[in-house]
């Protein structure tokens, strides 16, 4: 029974983590954004889009998804290794721990926001440039908003991340980046057949790549 429970638990909380995905940044239009991410779509663009499970290519509310945590999560344990301050906090045990992931949760609010900023502010000037007005209405008030609903987004999936940890399988952040992945793969595949049907993928790829997904 309680197998049961974690498993059905897991599940709903991907409908959640998928759900958001679809919800879109408050000033922002979707249908525009969809004519300047493919304008835009390629390289290292792609692949942050495909860990964030297509949620940037919508510029929803969780469009940076948990990547600001794994950068903050590397920041903290690369300066608990190097800092004398922060080694001492780690030899602590289980006190210590506790005190070294809420330095990291500071620091994923603290990259967040800054990374929100940058996205609103260049999402403004990339419409402006392209006569596309993908932002409703541009200014200091839309970045603000962006911001604090992003790094809402994000603090919400860490926290359904440890709420899956606790009550549903397996580790929760590794299982949304998971999830995100996963739900590219169907598009990616598509794109790959059609690459292959108009000769500009050759079939060892396409076998390379399933072989990847798989």
């Amino acid at each position: 029974t309680e197998l049961k429970q974690r498993i059905w638990f897991t599940i709903g909380a991907m409908v959640v983590f998928r759900f958001l995905s679809f919800v879109p940044l408050p000033g922002v239009n979707p249908l525009i954004l969809q004519d300047l991410y493919k304008q835009t779509q390629g390289g290292i663009l792609d692949i942050f889009n495909t860990f964030t499970g297509g949620s940037l290519e919508r510029m929803s509310l969780i469009a940076l998804g948990v990547m600001p945590y794994i950068t903050a999560s590397i920041v903290v344990q690369l300066a608990s290794s190097l800092h004398p301050a922060l080694a001492a906090i780690k030899k602590e045990g289980e006190s210590g721990r506790k005190k070294l992931n809420q330095y990291t949760r500071y620091g994923t609010v603290f990259l967040t926001a800054i990374q929100g900023w940058f996205l609103a502010t260049g999402l403004e000037s990339y419409a402006a440039q392209s006569g596309l007005a993908a932002v409703v209405a541009p200014g200091l008030m839309f970045r603000i908003g962006a911001v604090i609903s992003l790094v809402g987004g994000t603090m919400f999936l860490l926290w359904l991340g440890e709420q899956i940890t606790s009550r549903g399988i397996g580790n929760g952040v590794s299982l949304i980046i998971m999830a995100g992945i996963v739900s590219r793969f169907p598009t990616i595949t598509t794109q790959l057949f059609e690459g292959g049907r108009s000769g500009s993928i050759s079939p060892l790829t396409i076998a390379v790549f399933i072989g990847a997904m798989v």
